[in-house]
């Protein structure tokens, strides 16, 4: 008995000491962020048509999408590893500092005031802030033509009011909801143009049900240079620069801008170099 009693005993014991080592063999192949099979959560606009779009079929699209999922890619994470979560403009610095996302891709321009709270990678896009109009509409040729004209933006939006200041003092602001609402007003002639960020105007009218309705202004009222967001102090960052510099040289840049914003006749900037923020 005595004899059984020591067999059992040290069974028992390799067998936790088994355990103890495929334990270990595990946390070395999941360190941390990065590794292939680990979730990862990115966020991503979930209303930008061409940007980042959450289709009601529970799919995501969109040239911050596309970017986002090569980027995790590149970190080592598949798509299926991705947890997509809403980042809203106002939110984004919240979710960062709180650790909800680990990265965000939202149509995020960097500026000072945002970099003393979160690190960006990038840029990734050059955007500019312009109008659209409709595509027979051939009376808004400069800014200075707005003056008199019904411009549309969303609510709480500094993009319409910049115009009104800087540039048309008379234009006629319209505030909707949002910017779907200001393209339903735009064809059917209740506004004459909507203004905010090239890149989202693009997205919108590179959809199916507005191919051909609608045309960019081409001013490039403002620079916006899009980033990808981290905490501040994140070893991401220059990860996440590494991978952005790959898919601008192995073609998969150019291939997102024309698959999101080709149909749309958008007239982008060449893919800007890392860390180069254009004023």
């Amino acid at each position: 008995m005595k004899i059984l009693k020591v067999t059992a005993a040290t069974a028992t014991a390799l067998a936790l000491s088994l355990t103890a080592a495929a334990c270990g063999s595990d946390d070395g192949d999941d360190s941390g962020s990065g590794s292939g099979g680990d979730k990862i959560t990115v966020g991503i606009k979930f209303d930008q048509p061409g940007l980042g779009l959450k289709t009601p079929d529970g799919k995501y699209t969109g040239f911050d999408v596309d970017v986002a999922t090569y980027v995790a890619k590149e970190l080592g994470h598949e798509p299926g590893d991705i947890e997509w979560k809403e980042a809203k403009s106002a939110d984004r610095e919240t979710l960062l500092e709180r650790g909800d996302v680990d990265f965000i891709a939202a149509t995020y321009s960097i500026n000072e005031e945002r970099q003393k709270k979160v690190d960006f990678a990038g840029p990734y896009l050059l955007a500019h802030q312009d109008i659209l109009v409709r595509a027979d509409d051939d009376s808004i040729k400069k800014p200075e033509d707005l003056n008199n004209k019904k411009l549309c933006s969303v609510t709480g939006s500094t993009s319409a009011q910049n115009v009104k200041t800087e540039l048309a003092p008379d234009a006629q602001l319209q505030e909707y909801g949002g910017y779907s609402e200001c393209l339903t007003g735009l064809e059917n002639k209740v506004i004459d143009a909507l203004t905010t960020d090239d890149s989202i105007l693009a997205g919108y009218a590179a959809q199916p049900e507005h191919q051909g309705k609608f045309k960019l202004g081409g001013f490039k009222l403002s620079n916006e240079n899009y980033g990808i967001g981290v905490q501040k102090g994140s070893e991401l960052k220059e990860r996440i620069n590494t991978a952005l510099e790959k898919m601008v040289e192995d073609g998969s840049w150019d291939e997102y801008v024309e698959k999101n914003f080709g149909p749309a006749d958008y007239k982008n900037e060449p893919a800007p170099k890392i860390g180069n923020i254009v004023n």
